[in-house]
């Protein structure tokens, strides 16, 4: 058994990990009020994008942005992958990591490459290790992050979809369902999904001015934007979340630990107080 010095040491310093797990989730816990209210203001916005650039894909007008065309090929994708700039957040940033890496090598199966643009340190430091094509990158966007820090990115992403370098157009982040659950989502950007899946069925077309090709060009570069901006909204009320809850756990276990360790340390002093007047004892009953 430890001795009860050792035991004390040990005690002091889960006491001390306790301190800052607290001081954590206290902070989280004042911070996600205000993550969730930008998060949800800027849902409507991005709705009621969808619900446009739905309208728009079905429209019969002879002009097709290239946004909206399938490519029958896929010889290249790339992945937005949004993560947090900082951890202690329990499984949400691996979890989505895992999951990203399994679709991976499901398009390294079908010979299709891959690129990488990423959104926070955490995601940067994983895919370097991991050695993939990154192609950009973006992180301590903070906690009121502005859509002027995410237009180089996206701007990479555009340009190499325009330029035929890639196929396909991905973007993966934690969408926040609530304080206990947050599910890592990947949804396609480009091209646009069918729109079938955002608005119901019509026949009718917009009237563009100047041209179908000018106001196309800059709507669906909004729309993108706003996709982009809505999951760092989302990622970080996830991330502010999932630490509170990883933190408390983690303050709970200290806790439990602490009253261990001071069980053994009682015990422990005990049998050493039961030794020194058993020696006294056998000192005394030997004179």
């Amino acid at each position: 058994m430890a001795g009860g010095r050792e035991i004390k040491s040990k005690i002091k310093s889960v006491q001390n990990t306790r301190k800052v797990t607290r001081a954590l989730e206290m902070v989280s816990a004042s911070k996600i009020r205000k993550a969730q209210d930008r998060m949800k203001t800027s849902r409507p916005y991005a709705r009621v994008m969808k619900q446009v650039i739905g309208h728009v894909a079905q429209a019969n007008g002879d002009y097709r942005h290239p946004y909206m065309v399938e490519r029958k090929d896929v010889k290249r994708v790339a992945y937005v992958i949004v993560s947090s700039d900082r951890g202690l957040a329990g499984g949400l940033n691996n979890n989505m990591f895992r999951k990203l890496v399994g679709e991976f090598r499901r398009w390294h199966e079908q010979g299709v490459e891959i690129d990488v643009v990423t959104i926070g340190q955490k995601a940067s430091v994983f895919f370097r290790r991991l050695k993939v094509n990154l192609i950009g990158t973006t992180t301590h966007l903070g906690d009121m992050p502005k859509l002027e820090q995410l237009i180089g990115v996206i701007k990479v992403v555009l340009d190499a979809f325009e330029a035929g370098q890639v196929d396909r157009v991905f973007l993966a982040y934690n969408h926040f369902v609530n304080t206990m659950t947050q599910q890592a989502t990947f949804d396609q950007l480009l091209p646009l999904p069918p729109a079938s899946t955002r608005v119901a069925q019509h026949d009718w077309d917009y009237i563009y001015e100047p041209d179908a090709q000018t106001v196309l060009e800059h709507v669906l570069t909004r729309y993108i934007e706003s996709l982009v901006y809505q999951a760092v909204l989302e990622n970080i009320a996830s991330e502010h979340a999932a630490r509170m809850v990883a933190m408390k756990a983690a303050s709970d276990n200290a806790t439990k630990l602490i009253g261990t360790l001071n069980l053994i340390y009682n015990k422990a002093r005990q049998a050493a107080i039961t030794q020194e007047i058993s020696e006294i004892v056998g000192g005394a009953a030997a004179v």
